[in-house]
């Protein structure tokens, strides 16, 4: 028995959903920038004109809007918000699901270790993760590129897509930790989901409130920011440490975990 093509094959239906999901973001998203543009319509005045708070939720601080580059800087959020729903959950859910499914003991009376089920679950989940990603990338350059096809889009889009893909890494790890730790696949998802909802928030009030500018290094959101990728020094160091720190530890903890639970 092959855990890592079983673990595939349980999730292609989802994995399909989510995939078409990404790409009606992104259709739907730069089909109302077309729109906008086309009328004449001043983006950035527009969202100028929302109070701070909304300016912030929506992510639009330090992009031009009236840019395609730039207006895509703002849909990435959106499309990123997506990745990392779908990583937090998929995490938890392919490490606990076995008691959900009472396929526990059947599993395990297999000659394998959790050592290798864990790591061929994990392996399936980053798959699942890439070929969210490949897909984002792919139809953001066939659709951006109808309203910009200079030299820099796919570069620009490729440079979105890595932060995008570490933020998945990032968030897969966590909830994989926590479905390590979480007897229950529906309570390991919720608080995996829960806890990517508390950084996005935070990120949010960070935005908002200039002040709480050092709690950025607590929220995974802020570390791939597209006005920074893009228009500012593009891969923080710091960032791409903590980034590195937090999914080895959450891997770390995944496998402990799950070499010490009692699964029923």
């Amino acid at each position: 028995m092959n855990i890592f093509f079983r673990e595939l094959k349980a999730h292609r239906k989802s994995l399909i959903f989510w995939c078409l999901g990404v790409i009606f973001m992104i259709v739907s998203g730069m089909g109302k920038y077309g729109a906008m543009s086309g009328s004449g319509q001043s983006i950035n005045e527009l969202m100028e004109g929302l109070p701070k708070g909304l300016q912030s939720f929506f992510g639009v601080g330090g992009l031009d809007l009236s840019t395609v580059i730039g207006y895509y800087g703002l849909l990435y959020l959106y499309v990123a918000i997506m990745a990392a729903v779908h990583a937090v959950m998929l995490g938890a859910t392919i490490i606990a699901k076995e008691e959900r499914d009472k396929t526990a003991e059947f599993l395990f009376s297999k000659p394998i270790s959790r050592r290798i089920v864990v790591s061929s679950k994990l392996l399936a989940a980053l798959v699942q993760a890439a070929i969210i990603n490949i897909t984002a990338y792919v139809s953001s350059v066939l659709i951006v590129s109808r309203y910009d096809a200079g030299p820099n889009v796919s570069g620009n889009i490729a440079t979105l897509m890595m932060g995008m893909f570490l933020l998945q890494l990032v968030f897969l790890a966590i909830g994989a930790a926590v479905g390590a730790l979480q007897k229950k696949a529906e309570k390991a998802g919720a608080t995996a989901s829960a806890i990517m909802v508390a950084t996005f928030i935070l990120s949010v009030v960070i935005d908002m409130n200039e002040k709480m500018d050092p709690l950025k290094y607590l929220t995974p959101f802020k570390y791939f920011e597209a006005k920074e990728l893009l228009f500012g020094g593009g891969f923080n160091g710091v960032f791409l440490l903590l980034s590195g720190a937090i999914i080895a530890v959450m891997v770390a903890a995944t496998f402990i975990n799950y070499q010490g639970r009692d699964l029923n």
